[in-house]
């Protein structure tokens, strides 16, 4: 671990043994930490150097306990934390199963053999990741550079072909002015100006690839449309559910009670309700065009859109296609 040969670092060693071996249920006596020092770093102390040293610990912030035995009360994330970090990692759409398990091992590092035991079947699961991209990881520092340094970037970006593959949308590389990462479900997104026009779009991670990052400054967010009071990320994502790019609209519709927890999931609470008849309830809210459709094409059973007649308008021209698709012949 430290390779020292010497007892220079031995206030370190036992902080490293008490976070890998202990915590309340498992509980290390002065013996045993001297065991573990001799069998792990080759290090012979005496039982008043280790009480020494936690003391000198404590001194230092560490929150070690010494109730039955020693242990480390308070790490940097508690095992309820790591684990949802954990599940974080195997949900996220951005990264490959390889990245995935990588990240993984180095959370871990951040608990002790009693917690990877019960996380130990994570490592010979997959993670359903099977990206093709292997570069998210360094597309995200290259971005995060320009976006620290205001310089606009270059990439190429990939889409799949029917062979199951990516391959460069276009020959010609996309230049953006970035100006944030955003998560949104299990998706990572790069928000930016595409360099011809003056309104946002924004791109995924996991499509981004060969990442440059260049001399010209980018862009100045007031000058970009629908940034002119800069990003609020919560109303980005609330107004762009499957994030189509484009300017939103005000959108009223018709529902019932039940279906608030949808509404919430996919708009977060930047809307207004207000009772309608009988049972009914009528929302208020801002969305991509695009993204209303697509959501409302998915409730359309149970809402009715009443404004705009244009949103009306088109999801009856789509219901009626729909329908006549699945007419007798």
């Amino acid at each position: 671990m430290y390779g020292t040969g010497t007892k220079k670092m031995l206030n370190m060693l036992i902080l490293d043994i008490l976070k890998e071996y202990s915590d309340s249920e498992h509980r290390l006596l002065q013996q045993d930490i001297i065991d573990l020092l001799s069998s792990n770093y080759g290090i012979s102390c005496e039982r008043r150097a280790v009480k020494n040293n936690i003391v000198s610990l404590r001194e230092m912030g560490y929150d070690i306990a010494s109730e039955k035995g020693y242990y480390l009360r308070t790490r940097d994330f508690t095992d309820a934390e790591l684990r949802l970090l954990i599940d974080g990692v195997f949900t996220s759409g951005a990264i490959t199963d390889k990245e995935a398990h990588q990240l993984v091992k180095k959370l871990e590092k951040y608990s002790n053999r009693f917690f990877k035991a019960h996380v130990s079947h994570i490592h010979s699961t997959s993670s359903g990741k099977n990206a093709e991209n292997q570069n998210v990881m360094d597309s995200i520092a290259a971005i995060d550079v320009a976006i620290s340094k205001g310089k606009k970037i270059s990439f190429s970006y990939l889409q799949y072909g029917i062979d199951f593959k990516l391959h460069p949308k276009r020959s010609i590389r996309y230049v953006v002015s970035p100006y944030q990462m955003i998560s949104n479900k299990g998706k990572y997104y790069l928000v930016g100006n595409y360099d011809e026009y003056d309104d946002i779009s924004h791109y995924r991670l996991d499509r981004i690839t060969d990442v440059e990052i260049l001399k010209e400054n980018r862009k100045p967010m007031k000058t970009i449309k629908g940034l002119e009071n800069g990003l609020s990320i919560s109303n980005y994502i609330a107004e762009h559910v499957y994030m189509y790019s484009g300017e939103s609209i005000r959108v009223k519709l018709r529902t019932s009670e039940n279906l608030m927890d949808a509404l919430i999931d996919s708009f977060g609470k930047e809307f207004r309700v207000s009772f309608g008849e009988e049972d009914d309830i009528i929302v208020n809210l801002k969305c991509n065009p695009d993204a209303f459709f697509y959501w409302a094409m998915q409730y359309g059973r149970n809402i009715e859109v009443l404004e705009p007649e244009s949103m009306r308008e088109r999801i009856r021209k789509a219901s009626q296609e729909i329908y006549e698709k699945y007419l007798d012949k």
